[in-house]
């Protein structure tokens, strides 16, 4: 069996519905309107998006991370409902602060159960998660009252980037906002602080969790991708090729809150991991 063969049979054993579903879409030639279904059944009432959407965190109230995660899938889809991203942003704009960003999770959602990376939250709002929000929100075309109040709120938050997390923010907001001449030297800065960040692991086999370059540069056509030493990129590609477990799918490296989670999780990283290695030519 190909390496894809394998993660098929994990993806169809193991992973979620909308994962199922979007592996269709992608690899099978699925319908991915049938993503959209699936990513309907997690938004609430206010427009927002709850259910452990995002694995770590179980709660079923509305997260604006839960937000970004519905917006990275109509992207990974190749399909918006702007409808239902319009509603979720009424709620982003509903739990803002007054300078226009929402804090990554919202006080209530450690009443349910989450990882234990997620024991002290700051509630302050931060580039993460309004960075790939509002990045999402420009590569779909969907325009929102909100969407512009919180790209001023992205652009102030250029110098206070703290973490690999929060650069992987700043450069999905940097690659799709329109204002380029301002957007390139910024995206520059951003991935050349990645060496002092925690949680940057440009060497794929170190131990631990991070975030390797194949993060910032999921593609050869992605704006960051010049940023990076093409030798890098190929040793961090290797190694993502050689992590394939016996069971056809991808390891996490680090503890979700519980069984259901760790099969959710893997399914998620076995999907990103056949998109980057599908967009370098590896498949």
């Amino acid at each position: 069996m190909t390496l894809l063969d394998r993660a098929r049979d994990f993806i169809q054993r193991e992973a979620r519905l909308i994962d199922r579903r979007l592996f269709e879409a992608g690899f099978d030639g699925g319908d991915p309107r049938a993503v959209l279904a699936a990513l309907g059944a997690y938004q609430n009432p206010d427009g927002g998006f709850g259910h452990a959407l995002e694995a770590d965190t179980r709660t079923g109230a509305s997260q604006p991370l839960y937000a970004e995660v519905a917006l990275e899938y109509m992207t990974d889809a190749g399909v918006a409902d702007p409808e239902m991203a319009r509603r979720a942003c009424d709620f982003l704009q509903a739990v803002s602060g007054p300078d226009g960003g929402a804090p990554i999770l919202l006080p209530g959602f450690e009443t349910a159960a989450h990882a234990a990376h997620w024991a002290h939250v700051d509630f302050t709002p931060g580039i993460n998660p309004n960075g790939g929000i509002v990045g999402r929100l420009y590569a779909l075309g969907v325009a929102h009252p909100w969407r512009e109040r919180a790209a001023d709120f992205c652009w102030a938050a250029m110098d206070r980037l703290d973490g690999a997390h929060d650069v992987s923010e700043a450069v999905v907001f940097l690659e799709h906002a329109p204002d380029r001449a301002r957007a390139g030297p910024a995206l520059a800065r951003a991935v050349e602080s990645l060496p002092g960040q925690p949680f940057y692991k440009p060497d794929p086999a170190a131990e631990g969790y991070g975030l390797t370059p194949l993060a910032f540069a999921p593609s050869p056509d992605s704006a960051a991708r010049p940023l990076f030493d093409d030798d890098l990129i190929a040793r961090n590609l290797d190694h993502l090729e050689g992590e394939q477990q016996d069971d056809g799918g991808w390891p996490i490296a680090w503890a979700p809150p519980g069984r259901a989670a760790v099969s959710e999780w893997r399914g998620v990283v076995t999907l990103r991991a056949l998109k980057v290695l599908r967009a370098y030519g590896r498949l």
